[in-house]
This record gives C-alpha cells, sequence and structure tokens, in this order.
C-alpha cells in the first residue's frame, strides 16, 4: 500500500480501498460515508499533487480559514489521518485542533419530552405505524438508527437485543410498553420471523429516510421541523434516562459509548438550566 514521497497520489483506487478497509473495520456506516465524503474533499483540492506535510497542514488551516466548526475541521482530520494510516503515510498524519469543551449545551433544537409526543401522535394519526415504531424504539432504548436493523421478531418475543458494533456487544432491554407494541404489531402484520421494523422497500430505515419522515410531520404537530432528526430522538433517551438513574457510566454502556467524556457531552446543561442552578443556591442577600 505505501507510495514513495513523491507518488503519494490519493488515486480513486485508494479511496475505494480505504472504503473497503472502514467496511471491514466495522466503523459505522454513517462514519464511513463522512470519511469517504472528506478524504474526496481532499483529493480535489490537492487537484492532482502529491501529499506532503505542508500541503496537509495547508489544508487543515484553509478549512478553519472556510468558516468551518472546530468539530468538523476535527472530523475531516480524523478521516485524513485513518487514511494516511491505511495507504502507509504515518508522516502526514496531524493533530486535531484544540477545542475547548463548551461550558453550556445549545438546548435551542433540543427536542422536548413534550414535542417527541406531539411528533409520535401525529404520525400515529396519518398511519405511518412503523415510523412511530422506529421513533418509539430509539427514543425508549438509546438505540442508533442503523441499529433498528437488529430488531427482529425474535428479538421482541426474547425482550432483549445483543448489539455488535467495533468488535464489542452490547445488550439492550426492550421495555414492557414496546415490547408488547412490537409484538402486536408482527401480530397484525402477519411477521413471522426477521427484521420488525422496515420501511417501504422492506428495508431498515435510513437515517435520511427516517429523518424526511419526521420533518414532515413536524409542522402538522407543532414542532419546529429543525427539530425533528432522528439523533435528537437518541439525544432525548440520553437525558431522560439520566436524569432517572443518574449513572452516566451506565448510560455510556447502554448508548455504546467508548468514553464516558463523549456521553458527558450528550448531558452538558443549557444556560438556563445553569442560571436556575445558581439562582437555587440562595447566595444573594
Amino acid at each position: 500500500m505505501r507510495q514513495s514521497a513523491t507518488k503519494r497520489i490519493i488515486t480513486p483506487r485508494l479511496q475505494a480501498g480505504y472504503v473497503v478497509y472502514l467496511r471491514e473495520a466495522e466503523r459505522a456506516p454513517s462514519t464511513v460515508s463522512k470519511y469517504k465524503r472528506s478524504i474526496a474533499r481532499l483529493a480535489e483540492w490537492l487537484n492532482g499533487r502529491p501529499a506532503t506535510k505542508e500541503e496537509v497542514l495547508t489544508w487543515k488551516h484553509r478549512l478553519a480559514e472556510q468558516g468551518m466548526s472546530p468539530s468538523s475541521v476535527n472530523s475531516a482530520i480524523a478521516a485524513a489521518n485513518g487514511f494516511f494510516r491505511y495507504a502507509g503515510w504515518y508522516d502526514l498524519q496531524t493533530r486535531y485542533l484544540r477545542v475547548q469543551r463548551k461550558a453550556f449545551r445549545d438546548s435551542s433544537r433540543d427536542l422536548t419530552l413534550e414535542e417527541y409526543r406531539a411528533l409520535v401522535r401525529q404520525v400515529y394519526k396519518v398511519g405511518d405505524i412503523p415510523v412511530a415504531l422506529a421513533m418509539e424504539t430509539i427514543a425508549s432504548t438509546g438505540i442508533r438508527v442503523s441499529e433498528l436493523a437488529y430488531i427482529t421478531v425474535e428479538v421482541v418475543r426474547a425482550g432483549r437485543v445483543d448489539i455488535s458494533l467495533k468488535g464489542k456487544i452490547r445488550v439492550i432491554m426492550l421495555p414492557l410498553r414496546l415490547k408488547e407494541k412490537l409484538q402486536d404489531y408482527c401480530d397484525t402484520r402477519g411477521i413471522h420471523s426477521g427484521q420488525v421494523i422496515v420501511d417501504e422497500d422492506g428495508l431498515p430505515y435510513s437515517r435520511r429516510r427516517l429523518w424526511g419522515r419526521m420533518k414532515c410531520i413536524s409542522v402538522a404537530a407543532g414542532v419546529d421541523p429543525s427539530k425533528a432528526f432522528p439523533h435528537n430522538l437518541r439525544h432525548l433517551f440520553a437525558i431522560t434516562f439520566y436524569q432517572a438513574s443518574g449513572d452516566i457510566v451506565k448510560l455510556a454502556d447502554v448508548l455504546g459509548h467508548s468514553s464516558v467524556e463523549t456521553t458527558r457531552i450528550y448531558l452538558a446543561t443549557s444556560g438556563e438550566e445553569h442560571r436556575r442552578t445558581l439562582d437555587g443556591l440562595g447566595l444573594v442577600l
């Protein structure tokens, strides 16, 4: 896979090989797509020039200068560093931008419990049962959209699912009410085996398709469309679970996070929540 320093060209063949490498490493489909786009853009920026340390550093700074957020720049760097390791160009790896953790979370796009319930009720009202069940499954278990494929008839009967990701297996329990609803759905639709929650084509819901359905329903439900996206369901689960249990380590396990620090991002308080905490201290006479 190695090329000499003078021949370090990011070719279509190398890009395709990197995608295969990521899939074989069991990276999440969304990560594979994101990294694929980042490497394609890096190759486009190089425009046939060999990749050198100087070029990579210039590219990194150019991304920041173009107004890309630090987290987005670091995501592109992660993709590039992974590609360089795959290609054997270890000396081209570059450091991430240093980002100070935000003290408060921007809650303007958070989906509240009331808004979530309004969305689900509206989806049931229009008769889109699979979408409603997909939303309730994500919101009540914390699984990812891509992990809906693990919800099979056998899983529903057992009331638990073993999800394998990145070489790790985590056990997710189905709430009793969700188990009952999924079982009723299987009985009504005559589903006796295989995946339960699928789209019109009989395929597991993709993030894009579920997102599209949620946005279409949001206006009628009285919910801001900017809040109606699948990851907000997982975020709502994280907040609600932590408020009920106070156990961040357990939450990290349920969400499938390899680091508790990732989970902390989900739980960062909003500025208004912090203000209420300060007001409750009673330290101003």
